[in-house]
């Protein structure tokens, strides 16, 4: 049989890169194929009723997979992960000259963040900011950047515009991945020693592949077990591995998303079953 495993289009290259990934795993006798989705709630919800084997994960897609899974009597598991998705952090940005040296001190003052379904630039910020004792929304003005909403913040956008917004003094803090601080230096969005940071959260894992205990046992453990034998060293892999951003496979382990879940429950994203609760989101 065929192993079908879905994945989020959130841009162009992604039906490159799982063409690449597709003829890579059936010359190496795996009947595979792949479905593209245009957000991942479908993907979740296609993945928990059967439709789908595997699922190529956004952090909070497996939040929700693994709720909607448990409410339906069944599960699902974390087969393999990219080595570049392990141990993320959110950062909490300000301007470099700006007075504020801890979070309270943004008291009464404007956060820019990311989507409203952004894992790393929206949810895990605020979680932060809670921590710290400050209520979005009450004590800080929340200034929400809804691009590429159902991508749950695989789309940069959100992440840039706040990015923006606090080089334009338009608001006093921003949010984003510890990564995208990095690749927003290098291609000019955030000019050297323009910005700082405020502060950092603990560290988090992110995307994941995501199987059900009802997909067929040998194709799946045979799909992980091609992913992880991946090396860089192979010039047929090292492409499609340089594409998908990881230098390596990693078996999958769902320890990473603890600070997610609990993000998940004070913003009421998700209920307990997986049901979507937050009344601002329209995937």
């Amino acid at each position: 049989m065929t192993l079908v495993m879905g994945a989020v289009a959130y841009d162009p290259k992604v039906v490159t890169i799982w063409a690449g990934f597709r003829a890579w795993l059936r010359a190496r006798g795996l009947p595979f194929d792949f479905v593209l989705y245009s957000h991942y709630e479908r993907q979740v919800e296609d993945l928990v009723a059967g439709r789908l084997h595997a699922a190529w994960n956004s952090p909070l897609a497996w939040v929700r997979a693994s709720r909607m899974a448990r409410a339906a009597g069944c599960r699902v598991r974390a087969l393999v992960m990219r080595d570049t998705d392990r141990d993320l952090t959110s950062l909490v940005l300000v301007r470099h000259d700006a007075p504020h040296t801890t979070l309270l001190d943004l008291k009464e003052g404007t956060v820019a963040v990311g989507a409203v379904d952004s894992p790393q630039a929206t949810l895990l910020p605020l979680s932060l900011l809670r921590r710290a004792g400050l209520r979005p929304g009450r004590d800080v003005t929340v200034r929400r950047f809804d691009t590429g909403t159902g991508l749950h913040g695989d789309h940069l956008g959100g992440e840039r515009d706040a990015v923006r917004a606090l080089l334009a003094g338009e608001a006093d803090a921003a949010c984003v991945l510890d990564s995208n601080h990095l690749l927003f230096g290098r291609e000019g969005t955030v000019p050297p020693g323009a910005v700082r940071v405020l502060a950092q959260s603990a560290p988090y894992d992110h995307c994941v592949m995501t199987v059900t205990d009802a997909a067929p046992g040998e194709p799946v453990e045979e799909f992980g077990r091609l992913l992880l034998s991946m090396s860089a060293a192979d010039p047929e892999a090292r492409p499609l591995l340089d594409l998908e951003g990881l230098t390596a496979w990693r078996p999958g382990r769902t320890t990473g998303y603890a600070l997610l879940e609990a993000a998940v429950d004070e913003a009421g994203f998700y209920d307990s079953a997986g049901r979507i609760t937050a009344g601002e989101y329209a995937p």
